[in-house]
């Protein structure tokens, strides 16, 4: 009977368990994986950081540089100067000009009424850009410009806030005259053209200067902040008002090189990425 009852009883097998120097090892290599996983993840997140430093540096560069570039599509030959400061005098671009000036200033002809039309059956520009000399006549003030629309010039300049009678009209000399008004097909001028004085049959009228200035300069960004002014008055070295948009902030480099037919101009951008550590991106353009 017991026999029976012994037999009735479950069964066990013996089974080895991990021993303390098994368990030690494990804990070791868990402890060697899961250190060389957190350096590789730093790392990563190091580089990432990097990177998205370096790509928004040379993306705010690249945009200021295109900026740029657009206002500099417009520039009237001749207008073109340099200063060593906002508030120094100025001196003329030449193609051999390069230095480490302080501000670029020039006259752009103003492209918006010269590309605009009024309607689909009304599409002369504001202005065309030719004179007819055959019927001007000698102390007038008054030029007749065929194919313009002197009034549609007259709203774009008032849209923009200005006056057509701050505008400037350049003849391809370099002499230039204000305007008191246009309208239609006429411009009439401050004042009659001196006598002697030759009048050609193209020209460009021009309603603001631009100039970029390096400001707020410090040791580590030379030039500060790299300031945009415009919709002052466009004559050759006109000085230059008191607010102007920051295009780029931090720049540790600006320079431009060249003349009136092509313009080299670099833009360096200084980010900090930590205390001890910092990238930098430069960014070249061409300008014709």
């Amino acid at each position: 009977m017991q026999a029976r009852i012994y037999s009735m009883l479950p069964s066990y097998t013996m089974r080895s368990a991990i021993s303390m120097i098994e368990l030690v090892f494990v804990i070791v290599i868990l402890g060697i994986v899961s250190s060389i996983g957190a350096d590789i993840i730093a790392n990563t997140y190091e580089s990432y950081i990097v990177q998205r430093a370096q790509y928004k540096a040379t993306t705010k560069t690249e945009l200021a540089l295109n900026q740029i570039a657009n206002r500099l599509r417009y520039v009237i030959p001749g207008t073109v100067v340099f200063r060593a400061s906002k508030g120094s005098g100025f001196k003329r671009i030449t193609d051999s000009t390069s230095g480490n000036d302080k501000v670029l200033q020039w006259v752009s002809y103003d492209g918006d009424s010269f590309e605009a039309i009024e309607s689909s059956s009304k599409r002369n520009p504001g202005w065309s850009g030719f004179c007819d000399i055959g019927s001007y006549t000698s102390g007038s003030t008054s030029l007749s410009t065929p194919g313009s629309n002197l009034d549609l010039t007259t709203a774009i300049i008032d849209n923009f806030g200005g006056d057509i009678g701050d505008a400037v009209l350049y003849f391809p000399d370099g002499s230039n005259y204000g305007i008191a008004s246009g309208s239609d097909e006429s411009i009439t001028l401050d004042a009659a053209i001196p006598s002697g004085k030759r009048i050609f049959e193209r020209y460009k009228l021009a309603r603001s200067s631009y100039a970029l200035s390096c400001e707020n300069g410090t040791a580590e960004y030379p030039c500060g902040d790299l300031v945009l002014y415009y919709n002052f008055s466009p004559v050759v070295g006109a000085p230059l008002p008191e607010d102007g948009k920051i295009l780029l902030k931090k720049v540790s480099n600006f320079r431009f090189k060249g003349g009136e037919e092509s313009m080299r101009i670099k833009i360096c951008k200084t980010e900090k990425i930590s205390d001890s550590e910092t990238i930098h991106a430069c960014k070249e353009k061409v300008i014709f």
